[in-house]
This record gives structure tokens, sequence and C-alpha cells, in this order.
């Protein structure tokens, strides 16, 4: 199966193409792809940049260039204190926007006027036994364009979604990109950092020492069993 994978940062990115079999790369929309194997399958990775704009168009740009059988998202999320701490990994079952509201439409909060509120993972792949290791749990992320640092901006997320697991900035838009052309996908996120917490910018900054390896680990760990 030939699969895309997308990060948002150029540190994430350094972690994850030394992983990659031999890697060839070249430039679309302006984007670098890199085009390689990572275990039995072909995969093209690319660093998107970071917010939901750059996420969708370097989604956009990877399905177009590579069609690949399957999009990840992997990186970094916020917690939220529901179901997963620090250092865990988040599997998105389900991902949706946190900051959309289309007015009194009928659609409810978090919800893009004609698409569903939810765009789901397949099932087939959120099945994988790796989901079931110590520190990996499955559940909802949502996006949005912010850094969500504060109690009052955790509270107004979790609002609309009592049950969100991870906040991150891209997820969904990606998800909406693969859902308009029917490509499946998944997010996989490690939790950074705890959003109101009185040292939240310090849990961040020291989280990078080491932390995304996690998510690479369980993404590498999939890709044995797809």
């Amino acid at each position: 199966m030939k699969i895309g994978i997308i990060v948002a940062m150029q540190k994430e990115l350094d972690l994850l193409l030394p992983l990659l079999n031999e890697y060839n790369d070249n430039t679309v929309n302006d984007i670098a792809l890199y085009e390689g194997r990572l275990g039995n399958h072909e995969v093209t990775v690319m660093q998107c940049g970071i917010g939901k704009v750059n996420a969708a168009i370097g989604a956009l740009t990877l399905i177009g260039a590579a069609a690949p059988g399957l999009v990840i998202n992997s990186g970094v999320a916020g917690g939220t204190g529901y179901g997963a701490k620090i250092l865990d990994v988040v599997v998105g079952d389900r991902v949706a926007y946190h900051d959309v509201w289309c007015g009194p439409c009928g659609a409810p909060r978090g919800c893009v006027q004609g698409l569903p509120q939810y765009f789901e993972a397949p099932a087939g792949v959120l099945a994988s036994p790796v989901f079931d290791r110590d520190g990996v749990k499955r559940g909802l992320i949502a996006s949005g364009d912010q850094f969500v640092d504060s109690v009052e901006g955790l509270a107004a997320i979790k609002e609309i979604y009592p049950d969100v697991m991870a906040v991150d900035m891209e997820s969904a838009a990606i998800a909406q990109a693969c859902y308009l052309k029917k490509v499946p996908f998944l997010s996989i996120r490690v939790i950074s950092d705890t959003p109101g917490a009185a040292d939240n910018a310090a849990q961040y900054a020291t989280f990078w020492d080491d932390a995304p390896r996690h998510t690479f680990d369980v993404l590498v760990s999939l890709l044995e069993t797809l």
C-alpha cells in the first residue's frame, strides 16, 4: 500500500526521515515531498506547516502527487485531562473542528455546513493491536487555529466535545481534505502538555527532548501490521 505521512513541523520531519529506507525528494506546489520505503510500504512524507490552511494544502498536494491509499498525520497535541496524560499517544478514532461555527444554519458548533461533524478513521486500521498497547489511547482529537494554553480555552472546547482527548491545529483539516478526496485518514498524536497547567509552557518546551519518537514508534509498528 502507498502511504502518505504528514507532519507539521521541521523538528518532526527531522525525526521521521531517518526512519526511511533511502528516499528521493522532489517539490510540488513549493512543498518538498520525500519518497521512500518504511517497512513493506512505499511512503511519501511531507512537512505541511502549522495550522489548518497549511494542512489542507499539504494534504491535497500529497494526494495529487502520490495517490496514497492511506494518509497518516503524526505529531504532537495538547491533552485535555480526559483519558490521556503527557507522553501518551492518542489515535484519533474521530477528528473534528473545535473552532468552526457556521451560524444558525442547523449545523452544530464544530461542524462545517454540508460535511459531517466527525471525520472517522478507517475501522480496519483502528483495529490494529498496536493501539492496544499501554500508553496508546483511541479517542477524539479536535483541531483549531490556536495553541490552547488556558483553562478557559480548553473549557470552551469541552463544552462542544466533553469527551475530547487531545487538541491540535491540523488533524481535522487534513481529515476534511481526505474525506473530500475519498482517501482514508488517521491521526496519531503524542500528548505534549496540559492546557491551563501552571507549567504549561515548560511542559511543551522540555517535551521535545525525546517524546515525539513515541508517535513514530507507534507509526512504524502500525505499518508492520498493515
